[in-house]
């Protein structure tokens, strides 16, 4: 993989650990997990050797999604749902959860190489990915098409995308809806201008270049909402497109990391500081039940 930056930022366990931002850049202040994560022994116990020796998990994120992996006003800092699940999830095993910036494209090889333990980067579980990795899965939800404020190309469904510049991240599971549905446009062309990040399409967007973006539904909805940015953005449609599972990724031949990770999710779910963090977020409506490995 082609790292954009060697940004590497550790997330404390401990809730002093936790730097509190601006209400602007993070909801509800500094995350405070000391409440409802403890230790498990036995399961940091079984963890490789490297990730106990560290003392970390290193998981590679692209931070351009917000509000899961994306950067604070200080340009280096990494929030969002996926730096806390991180932190959670080493609050359970013993160990810190270090997100390392990284790009998107490329990042199964970099784990498979062993770069990393493993990707954390609303990163969607399919079949073809599952050759390449396994997954552990923590969120549920579909691809939403993001448009200008107003829809100025009255966009309301994908098939609407024909006949159109459309721009997207990647590498992502966007892209590749996009590259199924160019076929099907015939005398309506589909373009597809693929960036190197999702921030990068969306500046697309915002400045006329493209007519729409699909992104993930939570992203979408955080954009269309916020503040800073719902000005400029909107929704095509209530729909969600290919609804289907975000997983942590781990290299095949690294099933004790894979499997420690399942039980400390599960842990997370069943102690409830799972559903404080997707609360936290915005993210209640994608909560999974039970932690599965590849959907099952």
């Amino acid at each position: 993989m082609r790292i954009r930056r060697a940004l590497t930022v550790l997330l404390l366990l401990a809730a002093g650990g936790c730097a509190t931002s601006t209400p602007e850049e993070e909801p509800g202040g500094g995350l405070d997990i000391t409440g409802g994560v403890t230790v498990d022994q036995a399961l940091h116990d079984r963890l490789p050797q490297a990730v106990r020796a560290r003392g970390s998990i290193r998981l590679v994120t692209d931070a351009s999604y917000a509000p899961m992996e994306y950067y604070a006003a200080d340009g280096r800092t990494i929030i969002g749902f996926s730096p806390d699940l991180a932190t959670a999830l080493g609050g359970v095993l013993g160990v810190r959860g270090e997100m390392v910036a990284g790009e998107f494209n490329g990042a199964l090889d970099e784990v498979a190489a062993g770069e990393y333990d493993g990707v954390l980067s609303s990163m969607t579980d399919t079949a073809e990915r599952q050759t390449e990795a396994d997954f552990v899965n923590y969120l549920s939800t579909g691809t939403s098409i993001v448009v200008q404020r107003g829809n100025p190309e009255k966009i309301t469904s994908f098939e609407d995308l024909c006949g159109h510049t459309v721009g997207t991240e990647r590498g992502t599971l966007q892209e590749e809806m996009l590259q199924r549905l160019q076929p099907t446009c015939e005398s309506r062309p589909l373009v597809i201008d693929s960036e190197p990040t999702n921030a990068d399409a969306l500046l697309l967007l915002r400045t006329g270049r493209v007519s729409a973006v699909p992104v993930d539904f939570p992203p979408a909805a955080f954009l269309v909402s916020n503040e800073r940015t719902g000005a400029f953005y909107q929704l095509a449609s209530d729909a969600q497109y290919e609804p289907g599972l975000f997983g942590i990724a781990v290299a095949k031949d690294n099933t004790a990391l894979r499997d420690c990770l399942r039980e400390a999710l599960q842990r997370l779910i069943d102690s409830g500081v799972y559903a404080d963090l997707l609360s936290r977020w915005n993210l209640a409506s994608s909560a999974v039940t039970t932690a599965t490995i590849n959907g099952e």
